[in-house]
């Protein structure tokens, strides 16, 4: 896949999805850069390890109470 090809799929995406989307890569980051292994963190915030890794490779644009759910897991920056 080139990169001309994964922009032409973004442009199907709404803007306030790509926010979602953006903010979710973000929190991810954080929770590798804390080194929260995924079954920790999925039981931190009650789904089972599968659900958390299909959010986190982005399957489906998560809602604003599964952001909110996921942030408060992470706690305190």
């Amino acid at each position: 896949m080139k990169l001309n090809d994964i922009e032409s799929s973004f442009s199907s995406i709404s803007e306030d999805e790509k926010v979602i989307i953006d903010t979710l890569v973000k929190l991810c980051a954080e929770r590798i850069k804390r080194n929260i292994p995924q079954t920790v963190f999925a039981k931190r915030i009650g789904i089972k390890q599968p659900q958390l890794a299909k959010l986190e490779m982005l399957d489906s644009v998560p809602t604003l109470a599964t952001l909110n759910r996921y942030a408060n897991g992470l706690g305190p920056a």
